[in-house]
């Protein structure tokens, strides 16, 4: 059994994780993990299956038979573990244009690489503007000073409040 890991990205409807599920488990794959969203009408997500080796393929030709989807695939070869702590971020502010790449290039000015990413605007009422909020979890290497992190992405803007904790 060997990693593969495929993006799917087409018109949401029921029924359609159990469909790619179905794929997934007709061609001996073992579904390992997961992340999907509803995004402007459509479906988006990520899988990681173990499957065997000599089924990749035909896994990812089965997958684009399913209706309006498109799958994009990767076979994973060899894993990239790292011994570096991980430390979650969360950040809330005003919403504006660039806010993300203002946040992700703190990020990669210290050199952590970016695990996971998840951020949602949301209506502020009482503030009368969007609310960014982000949730990150980052791989940080041991002589990265986490204060100074702190410090950099609540530099990015005056209303930005950021919250670091250590991953368990």
């Amino acid at each position: 059994m060997k990693p593969v890991i495929f993006t799917i990205i087409g018109k949401d409807r029921p029924g359609l994780v159990d469909a790619v599920a179905k794929k997934v488990y007709e061609y001996g794959g073992n579904w390992q993990g997961s992340s999907f969203a509803h995004m402007a009408g459509q479906f988006a997500g990520f899988v990681e299956a173990l499957v065997p080796g000599d089924k990749h393929q035909q896994l990812i030709a089965a997958l684009n038979t399913l209706d309006g989807l498109q799958v994009h695939s990767q076979s994973v070869t060899e894993s990239a573990l790292s011994d570096a702590d991980e430390l979650t971020i969360e950040v809330m502010g005003n919403d504006r244009p660039g806010i993300v790449q203002e946040l992700t290039n703190v990020l990669n000015r210290f050199e952590l690489n970016i695990i996971h990413f998840n951020s949602t605007c949301e209506s502020a009422p009482n503030w009368g503007s969007e609310m960014f909020k982000a949730r990150v979890r980052v791989a940080i290497p041991a002589d990265v000073d986490r204060d100074d992190v702190k410090d950099a992405l609540e530099a990015v803007a005056n209303d930005l409040v950021v919250d670091i904790t250590t991953t368990v």
